[in-house]
């Protein structure tokens, strides 16, 4: 099989894993090629939120493993192939040079053993670090059930290491990951943000969920992001919408991903890391799952209507960050600007609220946008369902690194 034929099976094996962040790492360029500051990395995604920006492989697509939801399962029949050191070596180097990619992104289905497999990682970006003295963005997985001493070398030579938890609890993970064990994922996990500084994983560590596989709702999923943000000091989870590639009993019969799904969680992800919401104000058994007509915010918002229409005047920082349309930056903006004057629905358009959203739940001046008989939850919803609909047909697809 030719290097082609390889680059083919395992890039397309790869695009799966949507957990390939590349924010966070500083490490200057020690007179080699390429570097890993903050703007060494062009970032680029997909309309689907993959990122396209970095070289995306694995190492093998062979695996013992037979996780029901994966591809690469070891009771799949797919063409299999595995590339050498040198290989990667030599195609990251390459794709460098022509300015097709700004790093790499190397993980790999597990061969005859973690630690067999994390040696061949560790040997593969050695090479690239030190023969070849690439000093671009590196992220790697670490491979779950390997030793500590092999998770330090790897974290040593890459800016980020993470391994993915899959699914948000022990009963899915046994039923379709018979396989992995949560704890050595954790362990990895917890071994990073332990160690985690300059030298070692200095853009810390991720994590991907799959959602749809299994019957696990979303609070379910978000309980579980919110734990391992405070225990393992994540830098994102990401959600991955499950893609019916298998066949199989256990597996829901899904024509298309749940990728409307895969949007809300993201959106009450970004409210958990930088709204101060916390999981129950968003889910609860009651509503164990998010309402995918409108975005988890402005369904916060019309579930706790008494709370609202906040005076953008006199509301303080938190209660403005409560508003759909009102972001982290535009509510700074009218903090700042309301020590010089009085703003109005004219200067909130300015700053960057999105006013369609935001006229429903504020004053200015204490003069409601619409008539104040309007104020009511149907009317309201109504109208933020129409303006959340997609105004055009966009197809969904994984950008290939051989298609026009």
């Amino acid at each position: 099989m030719n290097l082609k034929e390889k680059l083919i099976i395992l890039s397309d094996s790869a695009k799966y894993d949507a957990s390939c962040s590349s924010s966070g790492s500083k490490r200057a360029n020690k007179n080699g090629m390429g570097n890993a500051s903050y703007s060494g990395i062009c970032h680029s995604f997909a309309s689907d939120g993959r990122c396209i920006s970095l070289l995306k492989i694995l190492l093998t697509n062979c695996c013992i493993f037979d996780c029901k939801y994966c591809l690469n399962r070891k009771s799949n029949n797919i063409k299999r192939a595995i590339f050498t050191p040198e290989e990667i070596c030599n195609i990251t180097i390459n794709f460098y040079k022509r300015n097709y990619i700004e790093g790499l992104f190397l993980s790999s289905g597990i061969i005859k053993s973690p630690d067999y497999t994390m040696n061949l990682l560790i040997e593969t970006i050695s090479l690239l670090r030190n023969k070849y003295k690439f000093n671009g963005y590196i992220h790697a997985k670490a491979i779950p059930g390997s030793s500590e001493i092999l998770i330090k070398k790897l974290g040593n030579l890459v800016d980020r290491l993470s391994t993915n938890i899959e699914l948000p609890t022990e009963n899915s993970l046994k039923l379709l990951a018979p396989n992995k064990n949560s704890n050595n994922i954790n362990k990895i996990l917890n071994y990073i943000s332990t160690n985690h500084n300059k030298q070692f994983a200095p853009a810390g560590s991720s994590t991907q969920m799959i959602i749809g596989a299994s019957s696990d709702t979303d609070l379910d999923i978000m309980t579980k992001s919110s734990n391992m943000y405070q225990q393992h000091h994540l830098k994102r989870v990401f959600y991955s919408a499950y893609i019916p590639i298998n066949k199989d009993k256990l597996l829901p019969t899904l024509k298309t991903p749940p990728l409307k799904r895969e949007n809300r969680l993201y959106q009450a992800d970004w409210l958990l890391r930088y709204y101060g919401f916390k999981v129950e104000n968003l889910l609860d058994k009651d509503n164990p799952n998010f309402n995918l007509l409108i975005d988890p915010k402005a369904d916060y918002a019309l579930r706790h209507l008494e709370e609202f229409p906040i005076e953008i005047n006199e509301a303080n920082y938190y209660k403005l960050l409560k508003v759909p349309g009102i972001g982290v930056t535009s509510a700074k903006r009218i903090i700042n600007s309301r020590k010089y004057f009085k703003i109005t629905y004219k200067d909130l358009k300015k700053m960057g609220v999105v006013l369609k959203r935001a006229k429903y739940f504020i004053t200015c001046n204490h003069q409601y946008f619409i008539s104040p008989e309007l104020f009511k939850k149907d009317f309201i919803e109504s109208n933020l369902v129409l303006e959340d609909k997609p105004k055009t047909n966009q197809n969904i697809y994984q950008m290939s690194l051989f298609n026009e």
